[in-house]
């Protein structure tokens, strides 16, 4: 794939390895990473994707020597160089070198991939629901989007693989909907559009917060509360929200077909207008 890589203050168009068996970020997990995406040479949200970068690294005790705006520079640095017309994924990563127990001040490091990336269909396909549950907040570093909380994501994933599905709808420590294994999950019900209550479970999706705004401005009732696995069963539309298709139907769920249906085209249109909306870089 085409791309550019940041590391130690230079560009590179090949991917240096970053990390020795030595580093606490390798073996115990201390690194963080965010996702935005630039779309026809936009960048939507990306202010809001480097804060989290930020917050992110201090959730796992780590002291980034920059700011969430050096960040954003640099991303729309790699977006120039990679080339503004192409669809891209970015992803800008902190991750420790140094310490024992506690990961030591003052050695943070920063890494970014900017490569293409195009935007997938607007149907991603069946889902399924998970054995695997997210932890609660005092189990995992939750309020992170942090590396180490991946593995389980990725095993959600292919449990659901290996049944015949794209997608797996993974469960709260209290047994209630929280999300897709890596992005936030939506249902239609009777002209509404539900989603599960933050509840520290899982991150609050900066697409999520962003489509839910414009529903809500569009005149649309959106409801943020606990949803029951049994709801999936019942709903009229089921969607998902996230950096890599930022908004895309499921056209079934277990053994149920479902349509794309009115709530999730008006949600992608008026996402796809926001995006429009952006100035470009």
């Amino acid at each position: 794939m085409n791309g550019m890589h940041y590391y130690d203050g230079e560009w590179s168009n090949s991917v240096s390895p970053v990390a020795s068996t030595m580093d606490i970020g390798l073996w115990s997990g201390t690194s963080v990473f965010d996702a935005a995406r630039a779309i026809d040479g936009r960048i939507p949200d990306l202010d809001l994707h480097c804060e989290r970068l930020i917050n992110s690294a201090h959730e796992l005790l780590m002291h980034p020597a920059i700011s969430s705006t050096d960040v954003e520079a640099l991303c729309r640095d790699g977006v120039r160089r990679v080339g503004a017309d192409e669809d891209l994924y970015l992803r800008p990563m902190f991750f420790q070198r140094e310490g024992l127990r506690l990961p030591e001040v003052g050695k943070t490091e920063f890494a970014l991939s900017v490569f293409t990336s195009p935007m997938p269909p607007e149907v991603a396909g069946a889902a399924c629901l998970s054995s695997f549950r997210r932890p609660a907040p005092d189990q995992a570093p939750t309020m992170a989007k942090a590396g180490c909380l991946y593995p389980l994501s990725q095993r959600a994933h292919a449990e659901a693989v290996e049944r015949g599905y794209q997608m797996a709808v993974v469960r709260g420590p209290d047994g209630d909907v929280a999300e897709f294994s890596h992005a936030n999950l939506w249902l239609a019900k009777d002209g509404e559009a539900i989603t599960p209550a933050v509840n520290g479970s899982f991150l609050n999706g900066i697409t999520r917060q962003r489509v839910a705004g414009l529903l809500r401005r569009a005149g649309i009732t959106v409801r943020e509360r606990s949803v029951a696995t049994e709801e999936l069963a019942e709903a009229d539309e089921v969607f998902v929200t996230g950096n890599i298709g930022k908004v895309q139907a499921i056209n079934r769920y277990e053994d149920r077909d479902l349509q794309p249906g009115p709530i999730f085209r008006r949600a992608r249109a008026l996402y796809m207008d926001f995006v429009a909306s952006v100035a470009p870089i």
